[in-house]
């Protein structure tokens, strides 16, 4: 896949970055570049290949999913400005 400079024009315009004249003309040599590696990459044999998140192995560590109301609800509102019976006090927006 090559970039011409048409297309790095429209893709700096849907992205919203000003970008000159040579500064495209810059950026299309190099997003060649970077499209090349891309290409070369299709290129490795992976077949045979575990997925993996990390090159050591590791156990997530999991905890019980239950629902608590957190067993410290004053700690929660301490720094609220206004509060009543460990609920937020807020201000009425709507009349």
């Amino acid at each position: 896949m090559s970039v011409d400079l048409q297309t790095v024009k429209r893709v700096a315009r849907l992205a919203r970055i000003a970008v000159s004249e040579e500064d495209a003309q810059r950026m299309t040599g190099e997003l060649n570049a970077i499209l090349g590696f891309v290409e070369q990459l299709n290129e490795v044999d992976v077949s045979g290949v575990e997925p993996m998140t990390s090159v050591t192995p590791m156990e997530m560590k999991k905890r019980q999913d239950v629902v608590t109301d957190g067993n410290k609800p004053a700690d929660i509102v301490a720094n609220a400005p206004a509060t009543e019976e460990n609920f937020f006090l807020v201000p009425k927006v709507v009349e």
